[in-house]
């Protein structure tokens, strides 16, 4: 049983200021004024009996008890977001046929997660997934092979295609965990340690060069590979290091321990991760799968990723539309 005066909504906002170190941030991220945020951390720590945040410090850090109920909160909280997903009721009895196709970045986790909820929904329904990049997803909605692709894209419009944002992924660079090379000297090329390029037919290496091309960085193309897990491999054994993003950082757990994460030098440079539907279809199933995928996405990789990498608050979220 909670202790008198802490209040779900009240967890909920010491969550999103721990992210964020803002109060104006933890008022955006929950729709709350920035009073009422102030307001909510003072009864929560009161309820406790104990400072979780330090006041003093711009941006506000937590203190050790924080820390400690943060991680805590933070399991609680996804528990709670995760039951919620798994109560949605979508209206998908009335179809006969659907198929869908989710990037391949999501496998270890949130595909599953997706099928079962979806599976759960539907009745008498055939039901097809499947999983690969996104060009290819994009591609095969557009030629009607799919009704429902979720896939990365650069922002750019889709003949003939719905497109529903779901969460924006920034690129970050990865090193081997014993570097001691800053992202400034890896991208001015002057390092030893080579740089690991995806293939070029892949849609993220298309973006990452666009990055690199804007500006100005000439990188030499010694290794480009076509597997993500076989090049975070690669950078955790200390071959060299790579651009890739938040979700593809989640998806190389296995390597974590190996690997170190690190912002990119310029700021606001990401893809989007969007659910894209024929533009003739009707009804409310694609935003209903959309509503899951974020919480899905919220729940289980942001959240978590974002405890590790809080510098990420600002830039590393889900987006509605």
């Amino acid at each position: 049983m909670f202790k008198k005066g802490v209040t779900l909504r009240g967890i909920e906002v010491f969550e999103a200021l721990a992210r964020s170190g803002s109060v104006a941030q933890a008022a955006a991220a929950t729709g709350l004024s920035q009073p009422a945020v102030s307001q909510q951390m003072s009864n929560l720590e009161a309820a406790i009996g104990t400072d979780l945040i330090d006041h003093s410090r711009r941006p506000m850090r937590l203190t050790p008890q924080g820390e400690n109920f943060l991680r805590h909160a933070t399991a609680a909280l996804a528990q709670l977001r995760l039951a919620q997903t798994e109560l949605t009721v979508m209206d998908l009895a009335n179809l006969s046929d659907l198929s869908l196709g989710v990037i391949d970045d999501f496998d270890n986790d949130l595909t599953p997660r997706l099928a079962t909820i979806l599976a759960d929904s539907m009745a008498g329904c055939r039901f097809r997934m499947i999983t690969d990049g996104s060009k290819d997803l994009i591609q095969a909605v557009q030629d009607k092979a799919l009704h429902i692709a979720i896939a990365a894209t650069g922002g750019d419009a889709k003949s003939g295609l719905t497109e529903i944002p779901l969460a924006r992924d920034p690129f970050i660079i990865v090193t081997p965990v014993d570097t001691d090379q800053t992202p400034a000297v890896l991208l001015s090329g002057r390092s030893a340690l080579p740089f690991l390029r995806y293939e070029a037919d892949q849609m993220i290496a298309g973006q990452i060069n666009n990055h690199l091309t804007r500006n100005n960085i000439n990188l030499a193309s010694q290794f480009e590979i076509g597997s993500h897990l076989a090049l975070m491999a690669m950078v955790a054994r200390g071959i060299g290091w790579a651009i890739t993003t938040p979700f593809g950082y989640g998806r190389a757990e296995r390597f974590h321990a190996e690997l170190t994460a690190h912002p990119l030098p310029a700021p606001g440079v990401s893809r989007q991760i969007s659910l894209f539907a024929g533009a003739d279809w009707t009804g409310p199933v694609p935003q209903n799968i959309a509503t899951t995928m974020r919480q899905l996405l919220r729940t289980h990789m942001i959240a978590p990723t974002l405890v590790q990498m809080p510098w990420l608050s600002g830039s590393f979220h889900t987006l509605e539309g």
